[in-house]
């Protein structure tokens, strides 16, 4: 979805505009514009707040080179963190380079229209010197297993992988490694772990008295452990999970395209519907940076990222996390850099990350923060500990920000950190706000990858390799986009169970011995065990 008709030059989005009675600035604030007065391109954030007056001749910027050096943007709830991120996207669509945004409130689809003159956008752009004019940007909707308004984004439980799953069930590090011991049985055996119910067969299988002893070699599986997997997995789709796993599977590749006019498509992966449950759709965000950093080659260094990735309520991913997990995130962080990656974590205060994570992040955008409470207060003077030394009183300038406006510090051209910024942040340019729900849909069906991704596809895994026809049946052709019903019972029989239909079922223990181990052989987990099969 596009708007070439406003689309913006190729130059920088919106120039400053230098007002001719712009006050001088005093000595300390001339000392910190000059900290942003970079030679290269560079995005423009808004203008140096000093003494309580808007300084439109001292632009706040950063330059596009350090946007893959990462980032954070922080703030209380209202103060306009999803206003920066619309700002920032904006203007590396316009620089060429893909963005991805996770729109939990629903409130970003409107970058793809041209914004809408106001006499409040008059007043922001005015004060802080920006030429505003409207435009929309090159967008793809994305939904979460199809739930929402867009293209559905799934994953195979195998690609997913034991650490991430572990994560999102709310498994221990005993279960989680039960669950690894399960993956890595499947993985060996060629059994392909499409959607949870290859899962629970497969689980199923190695509980059963004839299925245990494939495993006695290594330690075999706690019956107490795996059957609390397995009312997990049961738990975990009566609440709809089911929907986000099964085939085709999302290639993050699709994240990364620019439009026909070269600038970077916007991927906005909508979230209301799942907004519920948050646990998931962080882990999810997780599962689509640790895919692009397994897929994509190193390049180190580069004069703009090929993509920047917004990761909202970025503290329910690290909440509850334990250590390895935390040192896995950390080492994505690090090393997807050298990709071409750049990474902003969005939640309400720094101390949300973890110090080894947030001492990975060269850029701060930081709104306002409350001290309503004790605990409030603890988290606004550990906030201004991680800033560098400032020439602003910090605590209280960060309890006085206004709405869209914000403290800065990005790393410079050289590397090095710019000074303590106060920064009144300029308008977007498109519309502040959700397009309607019929517009989002005609936008999903008309996208490249509505045709590719938006029909399910339920081919033959591991559960129908499990539970396969019983030898009185004739012998049939998989169907490749519906699974193959089992013989329903007859009057008066029980329906077998989910551990009868694969214990019982005469080819499995050729199957389980010998299947795949090409198959499996092709199969390398990364950090996360994340798992990618070259397509």
């Amino acid at each position: 979805m596009s708007d070439s008709e406003t689309a913006p030059p190729a130059g920088p989005q919106a120039a400053s505009v230098m007002p001719q009675d712009a006050p001088a600035l005093p000595a300390e604030a001339r000392k910190i514009a000059s900290g942003y007065a970079f030679t290269g391109p560079a995005l423009d954030l808004g203008a140096l707040l000093w003494d309580g007056r808007c300084h439109a001749g001292a632009p706040v910027r950063v330059p596009l080179s350090v946007l893959g050096r990462h980032g954070l943007v922080a703030g209380a709830t209202g103060t306009g963190k999803t206003k920066t991120l619309q700002l920032i996207a904006e203007q590396l669509s316009a620089r060429g380079v893909p963005v991805f945004l996770a729109d939990i409130k629903g409130d970003l689809s409107g970058i793809a229209r041209p914004g809408q003159r106001s006499d409040r956008v008059r007043e922001r752009s005015g004060e802080v010197g920006q030429a505003w004019a409207p435009a929309g940007f090159p967008a793809e909707f994305l939904a979460l297993g199809g739930l929402g308004h867009g293209v559905p984004v799934r994953a195979t439980v195998t690609s997913f992988g034991p650490v991430l799953l572990a994560k999102a069930l709310q498994l221990n590090r005993t279960q989680e490694q039960s669950l690894g011991l399960i993956f890595h049985y499947a993985d060996t055996k060629g059994l392909e772990l499409i959607d949870l119910k290859d899962l629970r067969a497969v689980v199923a299988f190695l509980t059963s008295d004839e299925g245990r002893a494939e495993l006695g070699d290594i330690g075999g599986l706690s019956r107490a452990t795996t059957g609390v997997i397995l009312r997990s997995l049961t738990a975990f789709e009566a609440q709809g999970m089911a929907d986000f796993f099964g085939e085709p599977e999302f290639d993050t590749a699709d994240l990364l395209r620019t439009a026909e006019d070269g600038r970077g498509v916007v991927s906005v992966l909508e979230l209301p519907a799942v907004q519920e449950k948050p646990l998931l759709f962080s882990t999810f965000l997780m599962w689509l940076l640790a895919d692009l950093f397994h897929d994509l080659p190193e390049i180190g260094d580069a004069d703009k990222p090929k993509l920047v990735f917004f990761f909202d309520e970025a503290h329910l991913l690290f909440h509850g996390a334990s250590r390895a997990f935390l040192d896995s995130i950390t080492q994505t962080v690090r090393l997807i850099r050298s990709k071409g990656v750049g990474v902003f974590f969005v939640t309400q205060t720094p101390k949300d990350v973890p110090g080894d994570v947030l001492a990975q992040l060269g850029n701060r955008v930081q709104h306002a923060l409350r001290a309503f409470t004790p605990d409030d207060d603890k988290a606004l003077r550990a906030t201004v500990q991680t800033f560098p030394r400032s020439a602003y009183d910090l605590e209280e300038l960060l309890t006085g920000l206004g709405t869209g406006e914000a403290v800065v510090t990005v790393l410079g051209e050289s590397g090095a950190p710019t000074p303590v910024a106060a920064t009144r942040l300029r308008a977007p340019e498109s519309l502040m706000g959700p397009v309607d729900a019929a517009e989002l849909d005609r936008a999903v069906r008309a996208s490249a990858l509505h045709d590719r991704y938006a029909q399910a596809v339920d081919r033959e895994s591991a559960y129908e390799r499990l539970s396969a026809a019983r030898p009185q049946e004739p012998a049939r052709e998989p169907e490749p986009t519906a699974r193959r019903a089992p013989r329903a019972p007859r009057a008066g029989e029980e329906e077998p169970s989910l551990v009868e239909q694969v214990v019982h079922s005469p080819m499995f223990r050729s199957l389980a011995r010998s299947v795949g181990t090409r198959l499996g052989r092709e199969i390398t987990r990364s950090l996360f065990g994340t798992a990618r099969r070259r397509r």
